[in-house]
């Protein structure tokens, strides 16, 4: 079952892991550090989008 259209993987998913990891720990540790309510939103948020590019990114290639 080889798929010879696919292209090479890219760096974007090991930039997006990188992301979510980052921003998830800000948005954790934001109350240990004194981090004020907005920039832990915002990193929620982040967060969540980046699943969500994951999550795109996944069904895109398995489609392909």
């Amino acid at each position: 079952m080889n798929n010879d259209n696919v292209s090479t993987r890219s760096s974007s998913p090991v930039l997006l892991w990188l992301v979510l990891v980052v921003s998830g720990a800000v948005n954790a540790a934001g109350p240990l550090v004194g981090l004020g309510l907005v920039p832990r939103m915002v990193a929620g948020a982040i967060a969540v989008v980046t699943i969500g590019l994951l999550i795109t990114h996944y069904v895109r290639r398995r489609r392909a």
